[in-house]
């Protein structure tokens, strides 16, 4: 639906345009933490003859290295799609952003050459890039980290390999140095198959534990609650909530 509306947009705009934002961004194949309720666009002037309320327009046009053909579209490139996504979005949306831009292959020598430029929202998206990490593989597990980061617990390492009797297992995130590991539990993976998948993550758990992790398991009722989510990491983590540091600095 979105992706129609994106491409009916393009027809319907009779002057110079690109997508850019969560248009480009749904164009560049990038993960968001949620659909975008309008097209957002690039033009010369904010003046135009297709007046739509669900458009959202951005001035002015940028230079053309900022700029490319997506699917048959003009957009922005991804670089610059990530950026702007980090510079207007609440802070957790804007991390979401930037670890799939960089799992996707754009470098943060790349995004912090914008940072550069200077210009609205820039200074935020700054520190963003700072706790940007491409081992985030989905939204919620950015998400999560956003959380931990936020509530002041040090900085997540991702995809932590454990090695145990079945294989050696990738945790989403965690601390290594206090055998810790949070995981996402998403609901797609028990829709086929869901007995089989349920045992196969019993004996996941039971080969952390035997190997002496600890691992919280988190969904998205967690994340729905903030005091919820910060109560049960605290109680999994005793040592690091004891000397929390907040990072005020991420709460927008």
């Amino acid at each position: 639906m979105a992706l129609a509306r994106i491409v009916a947009t393009h027809h319907q705009l009779q002057g110079e345009h690109a997508f850019s934002h969560t248009s480009a961004a749904l164009l560049h194949g990038l993960t968001t933490w949620r659909t975008a309720a309008k097209v957002e666009i690039y033009q010369a002037t904010s003046r135009s003859g297709h007046g739509a309320s669900h458009l959202l327009r951005h001035v002015p046009m940028p230079p053309l290295a900022d700029r490319e053909t997506v699917v048959g579209l003009p957009a922005t490139t991804l670089a610059r799609t990530a950026w702007d996504c980090m510079c207007a979005m609440p802070a957790g949306e804007a991390l979401v952003v930037a670890d799939a831009a960089l799992r996707a292959g754009v470098t943060a020598a790349e995004l912090g050459a914008f940072a550069r430029r200077g210009g609205r929202g820039h200074s935020r998206a700054a520190r963003i890039l700072d706790v940007a990490d491409d081992g985030a593989e989905s939204a919620p597990e950015s998400m999560c980290r956003y959380r931990l980061l936020v509530a002041g617990y040090p900085q997540p390492t991702t995809q932590i390999p454990v090695v145990t009797r079945f294989g050696t297992y990738f945790g989403d995130l965690g601390w290594p140095e206090w055998k810790v590991l949070i995981e996402y539990d998403g609901r797609v993976k028990y829709e086929e198959n869901a007995t089989e998948t349920f045992i196969a993550e019993k004996r996941r758990h039971d080969a952390l534990v035997e190997k002496g992790w600890r691992a919280l398991r988190v969904t998205k009722e967690d994340l729905a609650s903030r005091r919820g989510f910060e109560t049960r990491v605290a109680e999994l983590v005793p040592e690091a909530a004891a000397a929390l540091r907040p990072r005020r600095e991420l709460r927008w």
